[in-house]
């Protein structure tokens, strides 16, 4: 966390030094160049005019102070934006920068005019520096921030994974399955159905004896009449057969 602290201060302190220096170069008067300087609103114009018009040198000057001025930019800003998309946030951060100051200049300090070759000089220096060092050091400073467990600014919150429905074989497996008996618990049942055959059969209860008293009477009396009727018929039988 100290360290990290401190990084971040160095780069701010640079940061808010190389605007001074910034407002210095490009915000100060040039009454000099007031009849010379005109605006330019058409891309590669002044290139052009650099390479026509300018010598070698003074067209280095002033194509390569631009880039220069750019540079700082690809070098500090990477350590305060985010690093999903860093090289073109970088990127757009300068433009928008640079073509503040341009149309600073155009509008209020005397001797200069705004030009959009300088906004695109500037731009492509803060990508020049981006990729020389500045991808390197950042780089550096995250992987070393996420390793000692104190995440950047530009630590993003990681997305929630949607949960996913189980599919029909894991229902299979999870559904619950009936546990198999133990000997202990079959041991037991054993006993239980020995324990029920040797139990002996209640008796018969006392009106249950009577009901058999009476039907057994009722069935003797039936089968003596049967018998005594049967005997007599075979008398008169006989008598009638005598009588003849």
């Amino acid at each position: 966390m100290l360290v990290r602290g401190a990084v971040l201060t160095v780069v701010l302190l640079g940061l808010v030094a190389f605007s001074v220096l910034l407002a210095k170069v490009t915000l100060t008067p040039s009454p000099a160049s007031e009849d010379l300087v005109t605006a330019n609103l058409r891309p590669g114009r002044s290139l052009r005019q650099y390479a026509e018009d300018y010598t070698f040198l003074a067209a280095c000057k002033q194509a390569g102070g631009n880039l220069l001025l750019g540079v700082p930019f690809g070098l500090l800003l990477p350590f305060f934006v985010p690093r999903r998309l860093r090289m073109i946030r970088t990127t757009l951060l300068t433009a928008v920068a640079m073509a503040v100051v341009e149309l600073i200049q155009g509008a209020l300090v005397e001797g200069r005019a705004f030009d959009v070759d300088d906004v695109i000089l500037n731009t492509a220096g803060a990508l020049l520096g981006y990729f020389v060092l500045g991808r390197r050091i950042s780089h550096r400073y995250y992987t070393y921030t996420d390793a000692s467990g104190s995440p950047g600014p530009s630590a993003e919150k990681p997305e929630a994974e949607p949960k996913r429905a189980p599919g029909p074989a894991a229902r299979t497996k999870a559904a619950p399955t009936k546990a198999a008996p133990t000997k202990a618990a079959a041991t037991k049942a054993a006993r239980t159905k020995a324990g029920q055959r040797d139990r002996p059969k209640p008796a018969a209860s006392a009106p249950a004896k009577k009901r058999g008293a009476r039907t057994g009477r009722t069935d003797g009396a039936a089968s003596g009449g049967r018998r005594a009727t049967g005997s007599g018929a075979v008398r008169s039988l006989l008598d009638r057969l005598r009588g003849r």
